[in-house]
């Protein structure tokens, strides 16, 4: 076999492979499914529910999916199965036009798409960890394909106008499902011994306890943090005089500094405990936003962004390695949506909560953020005080 081909044979490539596609129809929506529902006179009221019913939903069941993706004889079948299913769903898009239609279509899409992040993330740094290579390299494709899908959304939006939106959509859907096919293996072979499967927990009772759950309350406080950042933020930024160019080169600045990270992340990884870098993620969770709230020149702005390199890339990798480093393969999914579960509600109860305070206090209400940086510290503190790592 030749070198080219070997390359795209490597299960890590594949997996690259996937991962770029992963968030390619997340990238569309963000940038104009709201839009696209106003045309289609949708109350911001209703815009409000459409968005919020998956979540509530995922809440529900991820666990459930989770368990079922621990139970196959590979992850890949059950990523498979809600690749495929989101692939499909998404053509039901073309024939709705009021809210209960585009509701039970959108809760359909949002919940087979959703269902695919903890379950792929699980079985990659499972994969990795037993062959020795970067989990962040392959993982970092994910944020990669999240830029991409942002700036094709943008240009085909100028192109085509909001006709664009639909088609493209449902194309990146169904992307996603067909990548899916050409996924790896991720389990060990049933005869292959492994650190995972001789010296961790097989049931994830067995490690719901404080010192365990700690961590994952932590990264979830700071990933609400990041849910403002990508809802509510640019509205504050616009409001105090910020060009609209500008707002879109500051986010862009954080999701290329949490690429970066995670293309980086295996030289720092090595020297840093998982919890330790949930511990780094907190910190500057409670310096980013604490500076923030100070209402700062954009330049000042531009540096908090790169921030993001740590609140978010170095803290979930923290995270999923965590729970990597005390959990077997018999519940990897399941642990992995445990977590994904407590993000998703958290991140509920802070949006619902900061869309009050920045009602009221507009630029003021970032120092809450940094309140939320403080709780997940003490979080990880007291686990590592309970369980000190190894």
């Amino acid at each position: 076999m030749s070198p080219f081909l070997a390359f795209f044979a490597r299960p890590e490539t594949r997996a690259s492979v996937f991962h770029f596609t992963v968030f390619l129809p997340v990238s569309v929506s963000a940038v104009y499914f709201a839009i696209w529902l106003s045309q289609k006179s949708i109350s911001p009221q209703e815009i409000g529910i459409i968005n919020a019913a998956p979540v509530l939903v995922l809440l529900l069941i991820n666990l459930f999916i989770g368990r079922l993706a621990d139970r196959a004889k590979d992850w890949r079948t059950m990523i498979l199965i809600m690749a495929l299913i989101a692939g499909s769903v998404p053509i039901g898009l073309f024939f709705v036009n009021e809210f209960w239609g585009i509701l039970l279509v959108w809760t359909l899409i949002a919940v087979s798409s959703g269902s695919i992040p903890p379950v792929v993330d699980a079985a990659t740094v499972r994969m990795t960890k037993r062959n020795g290579t970067d989990f962040g390299t392959v993982r970092a494709w994910g944020t990669v394909g999240y830029v991409a899908g942002t700036a094709l959304t943008g240009m085909a939006i100028v192109w085509w106008g909001g006709a664009a939106f639909v088609p493209l959509f449902v194309a990146l859907s169904l992307l996603r499902a067909l990548l899916a096919l050409q996924l790896p293996r991720f389990r060990a072979p049933a005869t292959e011994e492994t650190v995972a499967t001789t010296a961790r927990a097989g049931a994830l009772k067995e490690v719901l306890r404080p010192w365990f759950v700690l961590p994952l309350v932590a990264f979830a406080l700071v990933n609400a943090t990041h849910a403002v950042l990508s809802t509510m933020t640019a509205l504050v930024w616009h409001n105090e005089g910020i060009s609209e160019g500008t707002i879109g080169q500051l986010i862009a600045v954080a999701a290329g500094s949490e690429a970066v990270m995670m293309f980086i992340w295996r030289r720092v990884g090595a020297r840093v405990s998982a919890r330790h870098m949930i511990l780094a993620a907190a910190l500057a969770t409670i310096f980013r936003w604490t500076v923030m709230g100070l209402n700062p020149p954009v330049a000042v702005l531009f540096g908090l962004q790169t921030l993001h390199a740590v609140t978010y890339a170095l803290g979930y990798f923290g995270l999923v390695h965590f729970i990597a480093n005390w959990t077997s393969e018999e519940i990897a999914a399941e642990a992995q949506s445990f977590a994904f579960v407590l993000q998703q509600a958290m991140s509920v109860v802070t949006l619902m909560t900061f869309g009050w305070l920045i009602a009221e206090f507009g630029g003021a209400s970032f120092f809450a953020g940094a309140g939320l940086g403080v709780a997940a510290l003490a979080c990880v503190l007291v686990s590592l005080r309970l369980m000190p790592a190894k």
